[in-house]
């Protein structure tokens, strides 16, 4: 089969399309013939190297966390799904398990589901990762009817999952971007509001939006320095979510203000092997959702084929990409 393999940690360059094996059939598991998958940021961090936890992969490997495609066969004590079924899926490109980037690749059947009808192969690619991070994210908060909540970056992976996950549950939202452009997407998404950060300043949007309160839930999919930013923008007793948290800060404003803070890393269960079943739980919920119009995926117009997954890795790292970047197999 072919499949983009990575030889060496560092840049997209790295990425080589070559033929390699069909990976072997295993208990629980089943072989996808893939459509389409996505790019995400711990994809290009994996490929690099970064020392991001125990998720790079040994090399030479297949990347690519996200998968939508077709039940090609089913391993022993699968039972939920069948060939020719049509799933999704966040189940690999980490360490011990091949990704996505590939025409067939081996999947944990606990981390699939049915692939929402009303949505493409590359549609669906583009959730699984994003969404589950937004609802592991929203889960940990507590999130709920009345809520205002603040997600920084609204028209990204995350951010745009986040902000229509929150109103599904019933919050008043509000979205961080950098355009006009960008606002009016965030809109059609269903946020409350928008804000441009580099029109308004924070203390500016938090007396406009809040009465100087502050925001009960601050959702940060930035990191950095926007996480000390997220701190001083929500309310007393609030919570912040937070997705990028490998960086050091000053946790006296969750002391003052009596602040809680909910990191995710949604690729623990893949890498302990502990709580797969949740994710695909989730996933299944998340279709229900889809099929109501409740959630759609942003997919940036930039198209790519499997041969040209190093450049959707060159896109993505260029900060141009509004919403997902797919790789789709043809």
């Amino acid at each position: 089969m072919r499949a983009q393999l990575l030889v060496a940690f560092g840049g997209p360059e790295n990425l080589r399309l070559v033929d390699v094996p069909a990976p072997a059939l295993k208990p629980g598991h089943v072989l996808i013939r893939v459509a389409a998958s996505s790019v995400n940021p711990v994809d290009l961090r994996i490929r690099a190297g970064s020392p991001i936890g125990p998720d790079g992969p040994d090399l030479p490997a297949v990347l690519g966390c996200d998968v939508a495609g077709t039940v090609e066969a089913v391993g022993e004590g699968v039972e939920i799904f069948a060939p020719g079924d049509a799933v999704y899926g966040c189940a690999g490109g980490v360490k011990g398990q091949g990704g996505a980037l590939a025409e067939l690749m081996l999947a944990d059947a606990r981390l699939l589901a049915p692939k929402p009808s009303r949505l493409s192969m590359g549609e669906a690619a583009a959730l699984p990762l994003v969404s589950i991070t937004a609802w592991d994210g929203l889960d940990r908060a507590g999130v709920g009817p009345g809520d205002q909540v603040l997600v920084h970056g609204g028209t990204g992976g995350v951010g745009h999952l986040a902000v229509q996950l929150a109103k599904a549950r019933g919050a008043w939202v509000s979205a961080t971007v950098s355009s006009a452009e960008a606002a009016d997407v965030v809109l059609g998404l269903g946020a409350d509001a928008a804000i441009n950060r580099r029109e308004e300043e924070p203390a500016t949007y938090v007396k406009r939006l809040t009465a100087g309160r502050g925001f009960d839930v601050v959702f940060d999919t930035v990191g950095g320095p926007n996480l000390d930013l997220s701190f001083a923008v929500a309310g007393p007793n609030g919570r912040v979510i937070a997705t990028r948290a490998h960086s050091t800060h000053d946790l006296s404003p969750l002391h003052d203000k009596s602040l809680s803070l909910h990191v995710v890393f949604m690729l623990l269960p893949m890498l302990l092997n502990e709580g797969r079943e949740r994710h695909g739980r989730i996933l299944k919920e998340l279709a229900t959702l889809v099929e109501g119009g409740h959630v759609r995926p942003l997919l940036d117009p930039a198209r790519f084929d499997l041969s040209r997954a190093s450049d959707a890795h060159r896109y993505l790292e260029s900060g141009k990409a509004v919403g997902k970047v797919v790789v789709e197999m043809a």
